[in-house]
């Protein structure tokens, strides 16, 4: 729910990275990958976009910068 603008432009930003994913493949071992490999190409849209959504609360509520997960490196 919320915001119809702001969900639309969460859902067109993010089929866009699962887009990407699919044509180049996603990092081995990701959320993203996983998800591609188990469900459809929308929900795992819907699902980066709703992911995203709780991302940006929890920056915007803790007033903090975004850091980038660190890749494990074996």
């Amino acid at each position: 729910m919320g915001e119809r603008t702001l969900r639309r432009l969460l859902i067109i930003g993010s089929s866009a990275v699962v887009r990407n994913a699919s044509k180049r493949g996603a990092a081995e071992g990701s959320w993203l990958a996983a998800m591609l490999a188990r469900k459809p190409r929308m929900l795992v849209t819907v699902a980066q976009a709703n992911k995203t959504a709780r991302i940006v609360w929890a920056l915007l509520t803790k007033q903090e910068d975004y850091r980038a997960p660190v890749a494990m490196v074996a």
